[in-house]
């Protein structure tokens, strides 16, 4: 053994000592608000801190929850659904006002529907009418729900909600609308062409409507009335495309986009083809300014 060996076995040498105490606790940068269960969170799921700090660091009082359904409703305008679902379910969560959080629900499930999540629209058509089953909103809630159970092939609950629609509010004019397309779909013509005629008294007058009536009263046997309604159809459906040529071409002469208006898209079922769209209960469409005696219920 050399000298230079000899020297390093002395000069060495590891400590005698007691060794370390128990496993030192864990170290961890990441604040004590995000301590998530990694078994309870989806790893895709991007929105998992934002959700999890909404409720520890953002105060209820600091947000405007009227403004936050005015975003999603604009959402729902540019067809950004599913981004309109993410603040109708905030705006549910930050707001202490229950009318406020049942038209968010109703608005959720409405974007919903137009991403063909039937099931999660009708989850959310129930919350609102858990909320309230009496209130302004309730019909329309009742008459998405229906929607919704169509679109899911639960037919018969359809048209019980469709019914309970007009329970509600008989002056609904959409909700008598979608009635008559309910008993329609049944072979229950006589009965439809009631509740449509309800909804056209009450001022829902549109293609949609006109050719559904068309298509009823030909169950009936009422050829030549059925041909004028849907020629009535076919004129209104032209001078709507008219209209929006008109407005293309102004819009284009003037340098600038062409805007929607916000007000939702409409639940009106299709003879031949399943129902589509769903209301926007920003404006319900309740009739109850309008006269008592424009129309009449048979």
């Amino acid at each position: 053994m050399t000298d230079r060996e000899g020297d390093r076995e002395g000069d060495h040498r590891f400590s005698d000592g007691e060794g370390f105490d128990d496993a030192y606790e864990e170290f961890d940068l990441d604040p004590p608000e995000l301590a998530v269960d990694p078994g309870k969170v989806d790893p895709i799921d991007s929105r998992v801190v934002t959700d999890t700090l909404d409720d520890q660091n953002i105060a209820t009082d600091d947000v405007d929850a009227e403004e936050l359904l005015d975003v999603g409703l604009n959402y729902m305008q540019i067809n950004r659904y599913e981004q309109a679902t993410d603040a109708f379910e905030r705006t549910a969560q930050f707001t202490e006002d229950e009318r406020l959080e049942q038209e968010a629900w109703v608005n959720k499930g409405v974007a919903h529907a137009e991403l063909e999540e039937y099931d999660a629209a009708i989850g959310a058509h129930r919350e609102a009418i858990n909320i309230d089953d009496s209130s302004e909103h309730a019909a329309t809630a009742e008459t998405n729900l229906a929607y919704a159970l169509w679109e899911f092939g639960e037919t018969s609950q359809a048209l019980d909600h469709a019914e309970r629609a007009v329970e509600i509010d008989e002056r609904f004019a959409e909700g008598w609308f979608n009635r008559a397309f309910f008993l329609s779909e049944r072979g229950l013509a006589e009965e439809a062409l009631h509740c449509i005629d309800n909804a056209i008294r009450l001022g829902l007058r549109n293609t949609k409507v006109l050719e559904e009536k068309a298509e009823i009263l030909e169950e009936l046997g009422e050829y030549d009335e059925a041909e004028e309604i849907a020629e009535e159809a076919n004129e209104m459906r032209e001078r709507a495309e008219q209209r929006v040529m008109e407005e293309r071409t102004d819009a284009q002469s003037q340098g600038r986009g062409q805007g929607g208006s916000l007000g939702g898209p409409q639940s009106q079922p299709q003879r031949g083809q399943e129902p589509q769209g769903g209301f926007d209960i920003a404006d319900p469409g309740q009739a109850s300014d309008r006269d008592e005696e424009d129309w009449r219920l048979e």
